[in-house]
């Protein structure tokens, strides 16, 4: 008996639960278990049979929006672009009235600077002997108008046998790219030369360096002077550098060993390593090649028209 009363009074604790979860559900809905429904918002207008409200019908209501926009597009609109600024528009220097005192505003580009680069200095051996041999150039100025400074040569038995420097005032034309207007000076073995020099410098697609120089000097003569060199990377240290350079002249000068025509190509190539960047020391081959005239005044000369050479040297800048 008793065991059945207990069995009664869990039964009825268990549905006493399950009735009080329901309720506090359909507290929180908003619904009673009386089945009324909840009241319309008063604030709705009662829909008519015939489509209207009480407060205007839907036809109304748009009228009057299409008006209120019609009476938007009549309002004057200032022009979009040109004109006058406001009086608070932000000043064009972005100061806003600020001075700056003692500090003004300074580009970059209008600082000077300068550097000065030995790309070769090298003792060579060939087949029209052994000597030194050098090629660097220095610049000074800022990014826009520069003074730049080449000079390239060889000497052998302590003497220069052929050598040049040139002076340019170097002018920003693009982003990597300058044109150079100057003078050379030829010396050495033979007699001196003196050149006017107009050009462009600069670096090409694929990051090929270029350089084409025209010349032009007393009695008419005429040269011209292209080079490349590319910069092949092994790794950050280990750097192969091949270069080619071609001269042409547009006269005979015998005093000078030079005929008219394509006058001489060099191929080079020179593996360097570069301890730090400013100082590599480096090993390589260079192909020297005469043409035409040029090539005849060589063999009258004794010379080989074709002249390898081993090379070794440094690289260095600062």
């Amino acid at each position: 008996m008793n065991m059945n009363f207990s069995l009664y009074s869990s039964r009825m604790r268990h549905v006493t639960f399950s009735l009080a979860i329901l309720l506090g559900s359909s507290v929180a809905s908003g619904t009673a278990f009386s089945g009324e429904s909840t009241p319309p918002d008063k604030h709705m207008p009662a829909m008519q049979h015939d489509g209207s409200s009480k407060h205007g019908d839907i036809k109304s209501a748009d009228t009057k929006a299409t008006t209120e926009n019609n009476s938007m597009s009549e309002m004057s609109m200032g022009p979009m672009q040109g004109g006058s600024a406001p009086a608070n528009a932000r000043s064009p220097d972005y100061s806003d009235g600020v001075g700056y005192g003692s500090m003004k505003p300074d580009m970059g580009g209008n600082h000077l600077i300068g550097m000065v680069l030995f790309d070769q200095l090298e003792a060579y051996a060939g087949r029209n002997g052994n000597g030194v041999a050098w090629d660097a150039e220095g610049w000074y100025g800022s990014d826009e108008n520069k003074l730049w400074i080449r000079t390239e040569g060889e000497g052998t038995s302590g003497q220069i046998a052929d050598a040049n420097v040139e002076a340019f005032w170097n002018h920003t034309i693009g982003i990597y790219w300058g044109s150079q207007l100057g003078v050379r000076h030829d010396f050495g073995a033979g007699p001196s030369r003196n050149w006017l020099a107009f050009g462009v410098q600069g670096l090409s697609p694929y990051w090929f360096e270029l350089s084409a120089t025209g010349y032009v000097g007393p009695s008419g003569r005429m040269a011209t002077r292209l080079q490349a060199s590319y910069e092949i990377l092994f790794t950050q240290k280990l750097i192969l550098q091949p270069e080619l350079e071609a001269n042409l002249y547009s006269k005979d000068d015998p005093a000078t060993d030079v005929g008219r025509g394509l006058s001489d190509v060099q191929v080079g190539l020179r593996l360097r390593y570069e301890i730090r960047r400013e100082f590599a020391p480096y090993v390589g081959v260079n192909f020297v090649r005469k043409f035409g005239r040029t090539a005849d005044i060589a063999r009258a000369n004794g010379e080989n028209t074709y002249d390898p050479q081993l090379v070794a040297g440094i690289r260095l800048w600062f």
